[in-house]
Order: structure tokens, then C-alpha cells, then sequence
């Protein structure tokens, strides 16, 4: 008699475990609407100009040697040496030295000796970053009907006139009634 009252109860046991699961199967729902979703980013790029500039030419410095006057004060040495006598001809071979020798160093540092060079023009480049606005597709929201049901949601592709959808069947417990 144990063993008869055993059973019905290890077979409800394994009904009750069975039948609580959910059982799930795919089918079809039919679109209602799709609309494309966007976000707008922000897309950097690069913007150059060029202009041409006239620069100013660099101005030659002196060379500031003393070329100039040491030959000057050798040139003007030897004709002071030329004019006079005895301590006259000392006296005007250093005063002939001394008139070359300024004479020498302002011919070498004139500016006239030197021509200016032309202006120069030169192209110069400036760029910076600027950032356009674009739409980007991101998906469709989409909203379908299941059997009177309706519901959306968003997929990565455009969908045709149906959608799969995966449909999950769990059994109701009856109500126990006292």
C-alpha cells in the first residue's frame, strides 16, 4: 500500500517540475512602422590657408674689421713720407697715416659700397581644426504587432513586412480554492 501511495506523488512531483518550465518556439510579427535613429557626431577636419608675405631684407652688418683702415694708414703713411724734410717729413708721414687710416675704415663701413638685397616674398601656411556636424544612422526603431499585441524595438538593420520574435508559453498554476 506504500509503495501505491508513492507513486501518484513522485509522478505529480514530476509534472509540477516539467510543466514549470517555459517552452518557448519563434514566430513572425507584423510591422506596423519603421523609423531610422540617428546621432549627430562631430567629424574634425582640417582647414589651410596660404598668403604670400613680403619680408623686409636683413640689413648687411659692418664687417668691422680693420682691413680698411690699416691699408688706408699705409697708403696715407706712404705719401705723407713723400712731403718734407727731416722732422717735417716724420710728422707728415703720421699725419698721412692717421688721415688714411680714418679714410680707409669709413670707405669699408660705408652703406654706399654695399647694394641693398630686393624684398623677399615667402608663402606662409597656417592651419586649424575645424568640426562638422553629421547625421549618423544608428538603427530602426520598429513597431510590430504579435497577435493584438503591440510592442517596438530597435535593430541594427531595416526589416521587411515581418519580424522573427521568440515566444515564451509558461502555464498558469490554478488557483487553489478553499
Amino acid at each position: 500500500m506504500l509503495r501505491n501511495a508513492l507513486v501518484p506523488s513522485v509522478l505529480l512531483a514530476t509534472l509540477a517540475a516539467t510543466g514549470a518550465q517555459a517552452q518557448s518556439f519563434t514566430d513572425h510579427a507584423r510591422v506596423r512602422s519603421v523609423e531610422p535613429q540617428y546621432e549627430v557626431v562631430q567629424v574634425p577636419r582640417q582647414e589651410c590657408t596660404s598668403q604670400w608675405v613680403q619680408e623686409a631684407p636683413r640689413a648687411a652688418a659692418p664687417s668691422g674689421g680693420y682691413g680698411g683702415a690699416i691699408v688706408g694708414g699705409l697708403a696715407g703713411g706712404l705719401l705723407g713720407n713723400q712731403v718734407g724734410k727731416g722732422h717735417g717729413r716724420e710728422a707728415a708721414t703720421a699725419a698721412g697715416a692717421v688721415i688714411g687710416a680714418i679714410t680707409g675704415d669709413r670707405i669699408q663701413n660705408s652703406g654706399a659700397a654695399v647694394a641693398a638685397p630686393a624684398p623677399e616674398a615667402r608663402e606662409v601656411r597656417s592651419c586649424r581644426t575645424v568640426y562638422d556636424q553629421q547625421n549618423r544612422l544608428t538603427g530602426y526603431r520598429v513597431t510590430y504587432d504579435y497577435r493584438g499585441v503591440e510592442a517596438s524595438t530597435v535593430l541594427h538593420d531595416q526589416p521587411g513586412a515581418t519580424i522573427p520574435v521568440r515566444v515564451s508559453v509558461t502555464p498558469l498554476e490554478p488557483e487553489i480554492r478553499r
